[in-house]
């Protein structure tokens, strides 16, 4: 099989450890649309003599056999004489994609673990939990979810060859800073990294041509395309009000969602709606406040207070129509957006650094009283301790709310994340935005 240029994605481990492994299980590989779910599986199949790859949305006539009584195994011969390719455990790899379309071939995988458990089968699909909504009772032990995202900053690294930038940052501590000539230059690959994202599409554009233009080009066709889905969603949710409330969510991505100021004439009810249905199709985020009494951080949360980010820091630009000659020469981010930039892209760092199983859920901390009110943007779990992060768009800032979460939840140290280089003061940890995801490895 000849591949097409392929740039190295965190999760290639974890499907070549997955196929080598003798007690695999059905995989489900979840995300977004275009985030590099087929490229990824296609990469896989270098490791394979054969690979059958069944794309449901471009073959409407191989639905059939998943809608008759057959085997896993009588089913595999007639993919073999439909694509002229051996199916043969241990030597081909299955690969279902756009499997959402075929709900009878969905609720049949958990019957190839259990029936055919020799055979290398992945699925995969964009507005996969909308169609599991429709299957009562899923393959629950018998199918493993693998979750995909966009291109994280370290992967965005590697695509342009940037590798050792990347164990520089990986190895360095708030104890072991970086040198600032290294610091300097991974601040402006920052910056060009708030420009693309982490789209594969606009990523390999600015990988091959080294042209910002053409990369926003690209992020405008991915933005059209996924608004287009809009219409596949629900039919009793009107596109344009899903239009509506995805570009809302950008313009608010500031502080907690304000359901009236999404929608021009639609109810709360509407607008929350559609929140659910861009969460579900993994285009938005939450980022729920919690308590933080302790841990889980989920068991104390108040869902009325949310705020929601893009699934990709290059597509919020566009969306905002931001200035990007402004991105590259502000050495503050305060300008853009208020500086709303920086913590999208932590968040999403945090999101895409933790375990492709079980991704984090975003957590924030907020009080409100009379005499001051006081903020944590994000709030992770590590063990049994819970870490508070702050995030400034600068190189400095106040740490008035940090200091005060730290006393009142009697925790160890907080961290803060900015422009800065790796740094310490008292019980704040300081990690450049950059290597934020340092935060999420073992």
């Amino acid at each position: 099989m000849i591949e097409k240029s392929y740039f190295f994605r965190n999760i290639d481990g974890e499907l070549l450890a997955w196929s080598k492994a003798p007690d695999r299980k059905t995989l489900l590989l979840r995300g977004a649309r275009q985030v590099g779910k087929s490229s990824a599986v296609n990469h896989l199949a270098n490791s394979f003599k054969y690979f059958v790859e069944v794309n449901f949305d471009d073959k409407k006539n191989v639905h059939t056999f998943f809608e008759q009584s057959l085997s896993p195994q009588e089913i595999c011969e007639q993919l073999a004489l439909v694509y002229r390719t051996p199916i043969i455990p241990g030597e081909t790899l299955l690969f279902f994609d756009e499997i959402q379309s075929c709900l009878p071939a969905l609720s049949k995988l958990r019957y190839f673990y259990e029936q055919y458990p020799e055979l290398h089968l992945i699925a995969a699909g964009s507005l996969l939990e909308f169609a599991l909504e429709e299957i009562p009772s899923f393959g629950v032990g018998r199918i493993r979810s693998l979750f995909m995202f966009p291109f994280s900053f370290d992967e965005f690294l590697y695509a342009l060859g940037d590798n050792m930038l990347v164990d520089a940052y990986r190895q360095a501590t708030p104890q072991k800073p970086l040198q600032e000539p290294v610091h300097n230059q991974l601040i402006h690959r920052l910056k060009t990294f708030f420009i693309i994202g982490g789209m594969p599409e606009a990523v390999a554009q600015y990988a091959k041509t080294q042209d910002l233009l053409l990369s926003q080009n690209v992020l405008n066709d991915i933005i059209i395309s996924l608004k287009n889905d809009f219409a596949k969603y629900k039919k009793r949710i009107p596109a344009l009000r899903i239009n509506e409330v995805f570009e809302s969510v950008a313009r608010q991505a500031e502080g907690k969602f304000v359901y009236e100021h999404a929608a021009v004439q639609a109810s709360n009810a509407q607008v929350k709606q559609a929140l659910d249905m861009l969460v579900m199709a993994g285009l938005v985020y939450p980022v729920v406040r919690s308590a933080a009494n302790g841990i889980p951080l989920g068991a104390e949360i108040n869902p009325k207070f949310q705020r929601f980010i893009l699934l990709d820091i290059g597509l919020f630009q566009r969306v905002l129509n931001l200035d990007v000659a402004q991105i590259l020469l502000d050495n503050h981010l305060q300008i853009i957006n208020k500086g709303v930039i920086a913590e999208i892209f932590a968040g999403l760092e945090l999101l895409k650094n933790s375990s492709c199983y079980n991704p984090i859920s975003l957590y924030y901390w907020q009080r409100e009283k009379r005499q001051g009110s006081a903020q944590i943007d994000f709030l992770i779990q590590r063990g049994e301790s819970i870490i508070p992060i702050e995030v400034k768009s600068g190189t400095s800032g106040k740490m008035q709310s940090m200091n005060l979460f730290l006393k009142e939840k009697q925790l160890e140290y907080g961290v803060r994340t900015s422009l800065e280089n790796f740094s310490q003061y008292d019980k704040i940890k300081v990690y450049p935005l950059y290597a934020i995801g340092n935060l999420m490895k073992k």
